[in-house]
């Protein structure tokens, strides 16, 4: 054996039953064997599917091995058969089968299929997801089903080809409800409980997920056969930096190409408002374009408040989990960067660390910028750099005259000195033009006015140009520090507007709730946690401003700067806005229900005019038939007339039973004697005025907790909906199951349906849906059965019917007698999970 080829094993992975799986399985068999190979069928479960039983024809079939096992007889795979007759190419259904115990035989299948696989034989076979080892607690979260056989993940992944076999939900529960998967007994149980939307839209992303991660594994395993150490994109979280200039347009979109090629990466765009000045140039009308642009690409825009944007940027890029960050080559030409040094996209890089960072360029790199120098308020670097200057700059001058002495006068010589002493007071302020005016006009003095090469500081003109050169340095440079004081205000001023009409713009798109405002506010002012608490607490490394009467806003993280506090101040505003709205909201909830009695009291004076008066004069025109003495009734009239005022009597009674409980349930006063309560004990008595209902098997349900009279009362409800509903030479329907600790029970009718924005009136006192006459009732019917399950703990929700019509689902916990849920039995077989009690007997 150790010289034969290892056999190569295929997956067909599905995400539920009837996805298709068992027909791809065969047609691949089929396929290889038109092209010449020896392919045999060693166990192929076909469910009674005339479409799938056709795949066999034309193949070998190995008969089964019949097994004997506690008195009973099952067909398995005979695998000795299949090792004999040494095909090359296996088909084996249900990889992930038990096999009967005994005669020494493996207990799974999946290791039968390796035995195959040692043998040299190539296997196909077939997989649902939630047969995966790895996956088995989440599917039964999901779906509230044990899967008790399972294969363990390496297996699977050991195979030479996974192949995802793929359906949409709603196409498999259309196949489901025409009768290509299931048996006609059992479609109504399977869409209600293991094949519903969710369930299915649920198996099928962890199928989906289960593949992409084996071919990541396979990519993985491709590059380090082949040496190739590139970055190959994979999914990804890509931040794009905006400034509110014209570039950015540009750079959305080609973040979203790097995301969209990333199967799918996350785009989110952010934009840094910021007191330092660069924020004076901003286009809001950009931002709100651009922020339009980035959700029509499916993308998330942020705004954070920072003093330095690349700081700013990277904290939010690592806080997101971001792998990419997008940023546009700079607007400011060559001298420019050279004069005011490195730009934010420079920073950024250096920042980043482990985060990719492109630099995109655009139409206006290099063109110079909209926005103002980030080096136009007086930094560390400026103060060091301004008495340096003073210094330097008026030597330098001198040297230079000096090597054209003669050819510039002396007046020249001053006022090129003067701008010199200017150009300093604009880079340094006050100090550097002091220093630079004393530099220059001692320079001028000693080498340009004669006597050249000496000082003379005891001429009056010469004292007076030193004074002049030291007033014109010092008012150069008070109005410098006035326009930068003024740019600063202005600017801080721009980005508080600027977040506060991101913060506007917020509530207007209906993102006022308060847990979306203390999200708001921790993203723009990059915090740690934000909390609406009622006293300011005394720790420290917190921020707490007031939000309103007895409400804080408590930040935790970094230190917020003076201009930050005011705009956290205004959002405090608005969360304490949001605050007072919901506890209106609150007061305003209180007062709904007085408003509805008041609602239903109205109703009821309406309705009561015809509803109860029909029964009502019926049965006294009845009795006070029978008690004339002017005419003679035979037997016949007689008993006509008794059961005329039996029949009033009783819909009079029904009415004010409904009228009663249902005001028991507006006040909340309804007694309520919950207890273990079997199907069995409810369900002759609440069919038992209605015909012409078919009930399933209940055997096997187990025990609800519910108060026994209601429950019947809710179900003779329903029934009598759904028969009045149910086309002539129809039934309802009335079946059980059991799923995740609940019972449902479902009411089915055949009859026309109802729009899904129809179906809350249902439940609402005095509606009658279509109606055109009073004829049909006060309406109450519905609105008291939900009433009445919802005081049972239970919830009553209606259903589309499979096929046309609506289905009425009421649903109770178990009762607490039961314990937990019962283990749900599988039926037939392990890839088909049905609800214990589910099974239906002709219903559908």
């Amino acid at each position: 054996m150790s010289d034969v080829r290892p056999g190569r094993l295929k997956v067909y992975l599905g995400a539920a039953p009837g996805v298709g799986k068992t027909y791809r399985m065969l047609d691949e068999g089929r396929r290889r064997a038109a092209r010449g190979a020896d392919v045999v069928v060693g166990f192929a479960e076909c469910h009674g599917r005339p479409g799938t039983e056709a795949m066999l024809d034309g193949l070998e079939v190995v008969p089964r091995a019949r097994c004997s096992y506690r008195g009973g007889y099952f067909q398995e795979m005979d695998l000795a058969a299949v090792l004999a007759r040494r095909p090359q190419v296996a088909i084996v259904d249900e990889f992930a089968h038990s096999n009967v115990p005994g005669d020494g035989r493996n207990a799974k299948r999946w290791q039968d299929i390796e035995t195959l696989l040692d043998a040299g034989i190539d296997v196909v076979t077939a997989l649902n997801v939630q047969h995966l080892a790895s996956l088995n607690d989440v599917v039964e979260k999901i779906t509230g089903v044990p899967q008790h056989e399972t294969v363990p993940d390496e297996v699977v992944r050991r195979a030479h080809q996974v192949e995802l076999v793929d359906m949409p939900a709603e196409g498999l529960r259309r196949r489901m409800a025409h009768g290509n998967i299931y048996t006609p007994e059992k479609i109504d149980a399977a869409l209600a409980n293991y094949f519903r939307p969710g369930n299915l839209t649920a198996l099928r992303q962890l199928a989906l997920l289960w593949v992409a991660d084996r071919v990541d594994e396979a990519l993985q395993e491709y590059r380090s056969q082949h040496g190739i150490g590139g970055v190959w994109e994979t999914r990804e979280r890509v931040v794009v930096a905006l400034t509110g200039g014209p570039e950015g347009d540009t750079l959305i979109r080609r973040a979203a190409r790097i995301a969209a090629r990333s199967a799918g990466g996350d785009l989110l765009a952010v934009h840094v408002a910021r007191s330092d000045g660069l924020a004076a140039g901003v286009s809001h009308a950009s931002l709100a374009r651009q922020r339009r642009l980035v959700e029509d690409l499916g993308g998330s825009y942020h705004s954070v408040v920072g003093d330095d944007v690349s700081t700013a940027l990277v904290d939010f890029a690592r806080a997101e989990n971001a792998t990419q960050l997008v940023l546009g080559t700079s607007r400011r030409g060559r001298f420019e960067r050279f004069l005011t040094g490195p730009g934010t996209g420079e920073t950024v890089t250096a920042l980043s660390g482990d985060i990719d960072v492109h630099r995109v360029t655009h139409e206006r790199a290099g063109r110079g910028t909209l926005l103002p120098s980030r080096r136009r308020t007086l930094s560390t670097r400026r103060l060091i750099a301004g008495p340096v200057a003073g210094l330097v700059l008026p030597v330098l001058l001198t040297a230079v005259l000096a090597q054209v002495r003669g050819t510039v006068n002396l007046t020249s010589e001053a006022l090129l000195f003067l701008l010199a002493v200017v150009g300093v007071a604009c880079i340094g302020g006050v100090t550097s033009a002091v220093i630079a005016s004393l530099t220059a006009s001692l320079l001028l003095n000693y080498w340009f006015i004669p006597p050249i090469g000496q000082f003379t500081l005891d001429d009056p003109n010469a004292l007076l140009a030193l004074g002049v050169f030291a007033v014109v340095a010092a008012t150069v440079a008070a109005v410098v520090d006035r326009s930068l004081r003024l740019s600063r205000r202005s600017a801080r001023a721009t980005a508080e507007a600027e977040t506060m009409s991101s913060l506007a713009g917020t509530i207007v798109r209906g993102g006022a709730t308060i847990p979306a405002l203390l999200e708001r506010t921790r993203e723009t002012f990059g915090m740690e946690s934000v909390e609406l608490v009622d006293e300011p607490p005394d720790a420290n490394g917190v921020t707490a401003v007031p939000a309103g009467p007895d409400a804080y806003l408590v930040l935790a993280g970094r230190t917020l700067s003076s201009s930050e506090r005011r705009v956290l101040a205004a959002f405090a505003a608005h969360v304490g806005a949001a605050v007072e709205r919901a506890r209106l909201a609150e007061a305003a909830a209180e007062i709904e229900p007085v408003k509805a009695a008041d609602r239903m009291r109205t109703a009821l004076l309406r309705a009561v005019g015809h509803d109860l008066r029909t029964p009502l004069a019926a049965g006294w025109a009845a009795v006070t038939s029978l008690r004339s003495r002017d005419v003679e009734f035979s037997a016949e009239d007689r008993d006509e007339l008794l059961a005329t005022a039996d029949e009033s009597m009783a819909k009079l009674n029904r009415l004010v039973e409904n009228l009663l409980d249902l005001s028991r349930l507006e006040a909340g006063v309804l007694t309520l004697n919950l207890r273990a309560t079997t199907l069995e004990e409810v369900l002759p008595m609440a069919l038992a005025d209605t015909t012409g209902v078919e009930v399933t098997d209940t055997q096997g349900i187990p025990a609800v907790q519910a108060d026994p009279p209601l429950l019947e009362r809710v179900i003779a409800n329903l029934v009598g909906n759904a028969a009045c509903h149910t086309p002539e030479g129809q039934k309802a329907l009335v079946t059980a199951s059991a799923l995740a600790g609940r019972v449902e029970l479902r009411v089915i009718d055949r009859g026309p349906g109802l729009p899904a924005d129809s179906r809350e009136r249902l439940f609402e006192p005095f509606q009658r849906l279509g109606d055109t006459d009073n004829t049909t009732g006060l309406g109450l019917g519905l609105a008291l059965a939900r009433g009445l399950t919802e005081a049972m703990n239970g919830t009553l929700t209606p259903e589309d019917t499979p096929g046309g019509g609506l289905t009425m689902v009421v649903s109770l916990p178990f009762a607490e007698q039961t314990g937990q849920a019962e283990q749900i039995e599988q039926t037939e077989s392990s890839e088909y999970p049905h609800p214990r009690g589910a099974q239906s007997v002709g219903g559908a």
